[in-house]
């Protein structure tokens, strides 16, 4: 059964990754319409997700019913705790959803506002996330559902906005290229300088995940993994290479959601949080574990796909 528990958290830590790597990179381009005034790299970097945007959030949607069915007594904990920032999230993407969608097509007056909605909702979107994972790693074990507005998981939510951002600059200066890529390259320099202050501030405020994570061997290598990653982006920020800028920043990422997990496996190991006992039966869990097998390939073929499809750069 413990075999079976961790195989689980192993299909939902991929898909949490996934999501976060994909969609993640669509909130951070939604976001800098904020800083980007001008209508032509607007409608480029619009174009630039909108074939790809709605496939990416089936990664949430395979986390949510992955959760639910391998996981019930964490669904329910976290669902009880993290009801307003899950509602504030979806609801800001389905209005992220909206504005993109309609952009193309809307007269001046109702593209002017859709083009106020998409940031909000696309950073709205990305703090709550960050908010919720704050909150999960701070106050997983208590009940008070305005928990999620203390100052760590507020960091955590401001944390996850700057990741978001460096990765839609690079993911601009890689698929538009010239008409963004003097302010994208500014403002990657700001948000990466952000970034390292949140990482800095949230890693000092709670730092027993990191902890015991430094106590496995995978821990110490993603924790060097991650210095190094930041080194790199310093050089890629300065010689302004978008696409490995956002290859790096999603490689940082992920080394901090693994370190992350490999703390969460700390807390498991010394009977603070027992995945054994709050996930499902075996034999849901064996059900469930054979769907994913078909359909995590097929979603990664699709997104392939796309991604090969539409790899030039946008006009």
């Amino acid at each position: 059964m413990e075999g079976l528990a961790s195989l689980s958290a192993t299909i939902m830590l991929f898909s949490l990754l996934m999501y976060l790597m994909l969609d993640g990179t669509d909130l951070g381009v939604g976001m800098l319409f904020f800083w980007i005034k001008a209508e032509e790299p607007r409608r480029r970097m619009a174009h630039s997700i909108l074939p790809i945007w709605d496939a990416n959030e089936t990664w949430l949607v395979l986390l949510a019913g992955g959760m639910l069915a391998l996981f019930p007594g964490i669904y329910a904990r976290v669902l009880s705790l993290l009801y307003i920032p899950v509602f504030m999230m979806l609801l800001s993407l389905v209005l992220r959803a909206m504005a993109l969608e309609y952009r193309s097509s809307a007269s001046a007056r109702i593209r002017a506002l859709l083009d106020v909605i998409l940031p909000l909702a696309s950073g709205l979107a990305a703090f709550s996330q960050g908010a919720c994972a704050g909150t999960m790693v701070s106050r997983f074990l208590l009940n008070n559902p305005a928990s999620w507005f203390d100052i760590f998981p507020v960091l955590c939510g401001l944390g996850l906005m700057s990741i978001y951002l460096l990765l839609g600059c690079g993911w601009i200066r890689w698929r538009i290229g010239e008409a963004v890529e003097k302010q994208a390259g500014h403002l990657s320099g700001y948000f990466f300088i952000l970034c390292c202050l949140l990482c800095l501030a949230v890693m000092l405020l709670e730092p027993l995940p990191w902890r015991l994570g430094w106590q496995y061997t995978a821990g110490k290598t993603l924790s060097l993994i991650i210095l190094l990653l930041l080194l790199v982006l310093v050089i890629l920020l300065r010689r302004g290479r978008g696409l490995l800028q956002l290859i790096a920043t999603l490689a940082f990422m992920t080394a901090i959601v693994l370190l992350l997990a490999t703390g969460f496996y700390g807390l498991s190991a010394n009977n603070l949080m027992s995945l054994t006992d709050m996930g499902s039966s075996k034999t849901t869990q064996s059900v469930v574990l054979i769907g994913s097998a078909v359909i995590i390939p097929l979603t990664l073929a699709y997104h392939t796909w796309v991604f090969w499809v539409f790899r030039g750069k946008v006009l």
